[in-house]
């Protein structure tokens, strides 16, 4: 069938309906992802689109929904570890100790650690195959906090506390928490819960042992907008898309810092 005074095909359009990719992401259903994109609550580049004839690009485009990044790319794969002590972060290890491949064995993705914990330091460890979160995420440049819990030797006191607030002088420099709260304290040690987002080597440790507290178990609850929960040492979980939308947002908003430095420290 032909058309017009040449006699060509009409262009077929371009792209999917932005409601079909949105139910494709696990947003909603195609009927409530229509309601959400005439109310204007749904983006694309930045921009509102509130028409619902509206095709997008899933490989190129950008959306967000109330601000919110999706992910369109349904072969990335983001994962929660609770990290025991005793394993290293890395997937294979050439002097033999327990790695992290025990766990990504089990996935068909070729998945890799965001960041690293010391074989000592247990807790929240984000496994993934996206590389360009993942540069974004352990990048202290981009600056996502990080907090873990300490249990240390001695009293800390609310001086102590303040220190690391102000910041204490270590070999490769000043350091300053982000946050500091005394949880508990008694029967010759302490509870610490430490906030910062620097990506120094083991740098919490480090604090803590010039404030006269050594640290004797260390423990990260959280990476960013992602909190370990009631997540058992040794299990993993599926980032729940509120998760990796507000990741996905702090990544889309970074801009890249002035040569890379490596990520590639343990805290």
């Amino acid at each position: 069938m032909t058309s017009g005074a040449g006699g060509s095909l009409p262009a077929e359009p371009q792209g999917e309906r932005l409601q079909k990719v949105l139910a494709a992401a696990g947003v909603a259903s195609r009927r409530v992802a229509e309601h959400l994109i005439v109310e204007g609550r749904v983006t694309v580049n930045g921009e509102i689109a509130d028409e619902l004839g509206r095709r997008v690009d899933p490989d190129s485009d950008e959306i967000a929904v109330d601000g919110v990044a999706v992910q369109l790319d349904q072969s990335r794969r983001y994962v929660v570890l609770n990290k025991p002590r005793g394993v290293v972060s890395s997937m294979r290890d050439e002097q033999g100790r327990p790695d992290l491949s025990q766990f990504t064995d089990a996935f068909a993705e070729r998945l890799f650690n965001v960041g690293r914990l010391d074989g000592e330091t247990s807790g929240l460890l984000i496994l993934t195959n996206d590389g360009a979160l993942a540069h974004v995420l352990a990048h202290p440049s981009f600056g996502v906090t990080k907090t873990y819990v300490a249990k240390v030797r001695g009293a800390v006191t609310p001086a102590t506390v303040q220190r690391l607030l102000d910041g204490v002088d270590l070999e490769d420099g000043p350091i300053a928490a982000d946050k500091v709260r005394l949880l508990e304290t008694g029967r010759g040690s302490s509870l610490v819960e430490v906030t910062l987002h620097s990506g120094r080597n083991r740098i919490v440790r480090r604090m803590l042992d010039a404030v006269g507290h050594p640290v004797q178990e260390l423990v990260r609850r959280s990476f960013g907008p992602v909190h370990l929960g009631s997540l058992g040492v040794g299990q993993m979980r599926e980032l729940t898309r509120q998760e990796l939308g507000a990741l996905l947002t702090i990544a889309r908003g970074a801009t890249s810092p002035p040569g890379r430095r490596s990520a590639e420290q343990s805290e």
